[in-house]
């Protein structure tokens, strides 16, 4: 959850930064190489968290909302009229995030809920 969590505050923030960080000479550090990192790291951890949790609780709301906020997520990164428009990039990237994050915090919940 804390993964998705930073990935949807770097979603967010990313255009903010890059506009600020040319300046400094850190642009690098927050190339498209990391930003795919990022989500094939939420991709990964998502994905094999949310299934060990369904097969607990049977709850398929959580991962209801990791597929779209993952596909938001892949858009973002891969898709070309997506990824080069700043504002349409960085709410996709934010709402996949969030979606993300939130499907964690879902599963969380009902991971204790079935341990009841």
């Amino acid at each position: 959850m804390a993964g998705s969590l930073l990935c949807a505050v770097h979603c967010a923030i990313l255009p903010v930064v890059f506009v600020v960080l040319p300046s400094v000479g850190l642009a690098l550090a927050l190339s498209d190489r990391v930003e795919l990192a990022f989500v094939l790291f939420a991709s990964l951890v998502g994905t094999v968290s949310l299934v060990r949790g369904f097969r607990r609780h049977r709850a398929g709301l959580a991962l209801m909302l990791l597929a779209p906020g993952l596909a938001l997520l892949w858009a973002g990164v891969r898709w070309p009229p997506l990824h080069h428009a700043a504002v349409p990039h960085a709410l996709a990237m934010a709402a996949g995030g969030s979606l993300v994050a939130v499907a964690h915090f879902l599963n969380l919940r009902f991971a204790r809920r079935a341990r009841a």
